[in-house]
């Protein structure tokens, strides 16, 4: 499925970025499924799947006026029901980091993970701006059910220490962990709160190799780890 892209809401240019999926196609990364193009602005950071029919994501960005604007909250949801498999999708209405071109990607918010867990960023700092957004984010999650009806098993993730470039604070956070074959890729800022994030993550796959990669360069691009990221198989690209 080729969604549009459009720049995170007409930020950037993104003619390029838009081809990229049909030049993988046409390279041979997808063998020989069928490209179809879509008619929805939908970039990978903005949902959250389980693999088992939930959907998590944000209404700050699914619903900004800036990506489609001409579809409801139920019309894209049942655009997302019809394309993606999804059962039922559940919506944060809070949360969002300061410095990130997103408007407010999931993948840097709430990550759901094995066993109906989800490991999500806190906030415990008073004087920080993000406190009482994340402190409702939380309190949201808190009463999100699985689809048996149960809570979620929730893990918070450390806060960690407010980074500037140029006077421009930057979008850190720990959520924006890639989890990939054997190992789960966790962004660190050279922050005391490292040991503590890669704990927190170790919790929700404890069958997994924990790693540690320092984000410091890639946040000064406001973005993180799972941001830069696309999964393609090994070994399908000439």
């Amino acid at each position: 499925l080729d969604f549009g892209f459009n720049g995170w809401g007409l930020k950037f240019a993104s003619n390029l970025d838009n081809q990229a999926t049909r030049l993988l196609h046409e390279s041979g990364a997808f063998g020989d499924i069928e490209r179809r193009t879509i008619g929805l602005i939908l970039e990978g950071g903005s949902l959250e799947s389980d693999g088992c029919g939930t959907l998590l994501t944000t209404a700050e960005c699914l619903l900004n006026p800036n990506r489609n604007p001409h579809l409801n909250r139920n019309e894209i949801e049942d655009q997302l029901q019809q394309l993606l498999g999804a059962k039922r999708i559940l919506w944060l209405e809070n949360g969002a980091l300061a410095g990130d071109d997103t408007d407010a990607h999931i993948d840097t918010l709430a990550r759901l993970c094995p066993h109906e867990t989800i490991l999500f960023q806190s906030c415990d700092d008073p004087e920080d701006e993000h406190y009482a957004h994340f402190a409702a984010m939380h309190q949201e999650l808190q009463n999100f059910k699985t689809a048996s009806g149960a809570p979620y098993r929730l893990l918070p993730l450390p806060w960690p220490q407010a980074r500037y470039d140029e006077g421009e604070r930057l979008p850190a956070t720990y959520a924006n962990f890639l989890v990939i074959n054997g190992a789960v890729l966790v962004p660190t800022y050279a922050d005391p709160r490292d040991q503590n994030a890669l704990d927190q993550v170790a919790l929700a796959y404890p069958d997994r190799e924990i790693i540690g990669i320092d984000c410091r360069p890639l946040i000064r691009q406001h973005g993180s780890l799972h941001c830069i990221t696309m999964q393609i198989p090994e070994g399908v690209l000439p």
